[in-house]
């Protein structure tokens, strides 16, 4: 299968990816509570508008609408057997932007978690958890996606099991996981331990990485904790744009274009190669990322203290691996407000 992703990776130092699918879906006028998948068939019209968003932007990946498109989450909406179909609309309006845009441009299929539990503490098999990977991802690729990206990923085990689903239907893939409790995933990974598991799997992703979390300073000292184990792999960055805030009864992220801008050259010089936002993004963060990481010069790997200067305190002491007991200082600092 051809490899379009690390094609474009081998001829580039950093690739834009794209912002956030939900924010700019509910600013559209998708209700909380709604699955967004079902806009693929739907108002297939909106969701070409959000890819279009990305590219028009500049970014040289997006994702697909196809977050929850997974038998799990869909059975809430009594959709489970639509698992397969959504996904390949998913990406079949993907590629249809995509191959408009007249330059290369990746389309990624987006594989979020099932929402259940594994391991002994949970309800959901090693086996069924692959096979709704697999569903989801058949769909994806059949629709026409370069890549497959599973991300939002806490627990080790469904990582593994969205690995094994992928390389079923030999896929390449890219996976990120959310380190947004004290540095570490919420099932308690460690930038560490990611990187160990993710170079031990029998089929290892292209790139990987973190995104969303708390905020994009958190999210660029994980990315530091994978740059020190020595990886070679290319390192993903999709942080949120600023913190959110309930402002007027809905969450409002409150990163502007410029502190967006600051994260996209600092996750560069963290050693990112792939670089975009996650929650709170829109295509005018996108392009005051990819102007600035056009015009400004790659500098020195950033310090701890020159991340909280340019973005704002961590939120929490620890990176999660305790290796960092001068970090306290790091969250009582200023962050800088939208």
């Amino acid at each position: 299968m051809s490899n379009a992703l690390s094609k474009l990776l081998a001829s580039r130092d950093w690739l834009l990816a794209d912002g956030a699918t939900g924010t700019n879906l509910f600013n559209m006028g998708l209700m909380s509570g709604d699955a967004p998948e079902f806009w693929n068939e739907n108002e297939p019209d909106k969701i070409r508008t959000l890819y279009r968003g990305a590219v028009d932007a500049g970014s040289d990946l997006f994702l697909t609408n196809s977050f929850g498109a997974n038998a799990s989450r869909l059975k809430l909406h009594d959709a489970a057997h639509r698992a397969y179909d959504l996904s390949k609309l998913a990406a079949e309006l993907g590629r249809e932007v995509a191959d408009a845009s007249g330059r290369d441009v990746i389309v990624a299929g987006s594989v979020g978690p099932t929402g259940e539990i594994m391991g002994a503490a949970g309800t959901l098999s090693h086996e069924t958890a692959v096979q709704m990977f697999e569903e989801t991802a058949k769909g994806l690729m059949d629709g026409g996606a370069d890549v497959l990206w599973v991300e939002t990923i806490s627990a080790p085990e469904e990582y593994k099991a969205a690995a094994e689903a992928f390389g079923n239907i030999g896929a390449p893939w890219c996976g990120t996981m959310s380190f947004d409790t004290a540095g570490r995933t919420m099932m308690g990974v460690t930038s560490s331990s990611m990187v160990e598991m993710v170079e031990a799997l029998p089929n290892p992703p292209l790139a990987f990485g973190a995104n969303c979390g708390v905020g994009a300073s958190d999210l660029l000292r994980t990315v530091l904790g994978f740059v020190a184990q020595g990886t070679e792999r290319p390192i993903i960055a999709k942080g949120n744009a600023g913190i959110p805030k309930y402002v007027d009864g809905h969450i409002h992220y409150d990163g502007t274009p410029e502190l967006m801008a600051d994260y996209a050259c600092l996750a560069r010089d963290c050693g990112a190669q792939i670089i975009g936002g996650c929650c709170g993004t829109m295509p005018v963060h996108l392009k005051a990322m990819r102007e600035a990481l056009e015009t400004r010069s790659k500098g020195p790997r950033p310090t701890l203290d020159q991340i909280t200067a340019a973005l704002g305190g961590f939120s929490s002491e620890s990176d999660g691996t305790g290796e960092e007991p001068g970090a306290g200082r790091q969250r009582r600092s200023k962050r800088r407000r939208a």
